[in-house]
């Protein structure tokens, strides 16, 4: 077993004992929560409970969640920040609070881990007394009490801007010991909830570096925030007990507990290695890199380029472990941005583009004790890196052409030129600023403000005709368009069946003369995929089979099992459209052959379709199939 494994078992074993239940971690990307592309943390799933909503395991519960941060893409480089990573929680929902999660906490890493408490070193938040929120002298005292058990004296500083004064718990204001998903009080919305918190670091030792002395002899003296490189936040109790009103920050119902510490910085401090890509978490991804080339991790003018493809390639797979797939919107946005950095760096050690596939495997065996569905999932992911390999090698080399012609040349990189060049040859905006960087170019001031605007007017201009269609993707609300309506539920049943529960409906386009359907795969179908597919939707048809509407709240509906496509745009009041009974028990024990979200309108009988036959099948983005269906015409 691996140390992160070790940590990770530990940990969910510990807080067990401590009659935590342990829940599974929730995908990368949020479910019912519009207001975020990625899980950043573990508490975001956790925030209706804060409020006093009954957790179905009670009130102490802990796990391990996988985490993406994209803020932190271009940050990573150094010794320390990940994109991916693993955030071991535990949540107190009005039941313990500071005093025992303290406890816990200090027990974890000293008794459970044997980190040498020597090490250790603890900051609280200083009060803000425009907020009504006193200093946290409660959390301070509670730490100086379980140092002094261990016979370390914890002195207490207030003034941590002046170094460590042979201090151990240091007093900081909000932007450090303040806690909530929008940042520091001033920035939270009317609603948010928030609260101080204690961060646990540790400490690998004076850094003698040449970033250290310039960070030391520019900012002032070294101390627990400080960036130099001596120590590692490895844990955050958050007391998450306000919630922001018109009226200032008001006491929840309840003080609730919100713990999460980086299950890699964890582990850099159980191995006391400073370099969290030296660890377990992502030496392995290190050692494969280095046979691709003769480049070695440890010269120092490398270790960026290193750095940059394990954390870059392990994000991509497991974003694609949970269903994201590169394209030019959202999520897909930004794991195609990972894919495209990485093979950037690669060129940079001279590393074949192709031999990055060869990553995939080294990451499913890091992870795959713990997230064992990412080994059924090698081959699809696979296939779609090699897919988006290909494709950037081709607009990489015309972009790099195209770059050095109409930037290098001017010896600045504009918004203009930037766009130019996405819009053209899909040369992304960051890989236009690392280059720009790598090269000493002048970057024009606000060139991603200015990018934005350049991409907006683009895309007002390009509008033209959406406005006309109807809802569901109906060009019209004919007999024959209804007829395909309806066939569109059909069809998104037997895909699934066939193909899997993993597949999504991704649109629709319908008008009388066909029904377009697209729809979430990796690869082309195979004719007896298809020949099924075909055969289950006339089946269907030929049954009859009656199609009901109903009327009911979204989350019973997404309880009934109803399936829905952007769920989050539905209002609380949705139509559900069912279809068919299924005494037969081949959709897997369900009532019912097909039960969806849908504004409708449709055929009340599945019998007045007629036959239909699919024609072509056919890839429109990575891991996005579409397929063509018709009526048979005798």
């Amino acid at each position: 077993m691996s140390d992160l494994s070790f940590i990770r078992q530990k940990y969910l074993a510990y807080l067990s004992t401590l009659n935590h239940k342990i829940v599974p971690s929730a995908p990368l990307v949020p479910e019912n929560d519009p207001t975020t592309l990625f899980s950043s943390s573990g508490m975001q799933a956790m925030i209706p409970y804060f409020f006093g909503e009954t957790h179905p395991e009670g009130k102490r519960v802990a796990d391990s969640q996988k985490c993406f941060r994209a803020d932190d893409i271009e940050e990573v480089g150094d010794n320390r920040h990940t994109t991916f990573f693993e955030m071991l929680g535990n949540w107190s929902f009005g039941d313990y609070f500071k005093k025992e999660q303290i406890g816990f906490i200090f027990g974890f890493l000293t008794k459970e881990l044997n980190l040498d408490p020597n090490k250790l070193y603890v900051s609280c938040f200083s009060g803000n007394k425009d907020l009504g929120i006193e200093r946290d002298d409660f959390a301070a005292t509670e730490w100086q009490k379980h140092f002094s058990e261990m016979k370390i004296e914890a002195k207490i500083i207030a003034n941590p801007e002046k170094g460590l004064q042979e201090g151990r718990i240091f007093f900081y204001g909000e932007k450090k010991n303040w806690w909530s998903r929008s940042g520091v009080p001033a920035n939270m919305p009317i609603g948010e909830l928030g609260g101080p918190d204690s961060e646990v670091f540790y400490d690998f030792g004076e850094q003698t570096s040449e970033l250290a002395k310039k960070i030391h002899q520019t900012e002032g003296p070294c101390h627990i925030n400080c960036d130099c490189g001596r120590f590692l936040e490895i844990g955050n109790s958050v007391f998450m007990q306000y919630q922001k009103t018109n009226k200032g920050f008001e006491p929840l119902a309840q003080a609730n507990i919100d713990f999460g510490g980086g299950l890699e910085r964890i582990l850099a401090a159980y191995q006391n290695q400073a370099d969290v890509f030296k660890t377990a978490a992502f030496w392995p991804l290190i050692e494969k890199i280095q046979s691709f080339t003769s480049h070695k991790y440890e010269e120092e003018v490398n270790k960026k380029y290193f750095r940059i493809i394990a954390d870059h390639m392990k994000a991509a797979v497991m974003l694609m472990s949970d269903g994201v797939f590169p394209s030019s919107k959202e999520q897909g946005y930004v794991l195609r941005r990972l894919l495209r950095r990485a093979l950037r760096q690669a060129a940079y050690l001279e590393i074949k583009q192709e031999t990055l596939v060869e990553l995939v495997p080294v990451v499913i065996g890091i992870y795959a004790d713990f997230y064992p569905h990412l080994k059924d999932q090698e081959e699809k992911i696979s296939q779609v890196l090699q897919a988006e390999q290909l494709k950037f090698s081709k607009s990489l080399s015309k972009g790099l052409r195209e770059f050095e012609r109409m930037v290098v040349h001017q010896n600045e990189l504009t918004a203009y030129l930037a766009f130019k060049l996405y819009e053209s040859f899909g040369f992304p905006l960051e890989l236009s600023l690392e280059e720009a960087q790598v090269r000493g170019l002048v970057i024009e001031d606000k060139i991603k403000e200015l990018y934005a605007q350049q991409k907006q007017a683009h895309s007002n201009d390009s509008k033209s005709g959406s406005t006309s269609k109807f809802k569901s993707g109906l060009a019209d609300q004919g007999e024959m368009t209804v007829k395909y309506h309806t066939v569109t539920h059909l069809l998104h049943a037997a895909l699934r069946l066939v193909l899997g529960e993993s597949v999504e409906q991704k649109g629709s386009n319908i008008t009388a003369e066909r029904l377009r359907f697209d729809f979430s795969y990796s690869k082309a179908l195979t004719a007896e995929e298809k020949t099924k597919i075909e055969d289950l939707i006339n089946q269907w048809i030929a049954a009859d089979y009656a199609v009901s509407k109903q009327t009911m709240p979204k989350t019973e509906a997404l309880k009934s099992g109803a399936v829905a496509l952007f769920v989050d745009k539905y209002p609380d009041i949705v139509n559900i459209y069912s279809i068919g009974q299924n005494p037969t028990g081949t959709m897997r024990g369900k009532d019912y052959i097909s039960r969806e979200f849908c504004s409708g309108p449709h055929v009340e009988h599945t019998g007045v379709i007629g036959k239909i036959v699919l024609a072509k099948e056919k890839a429109v983005a990575d891991g996005i199939r579409r397929i063509y269906a018709l009526q048979k015409t005798v």
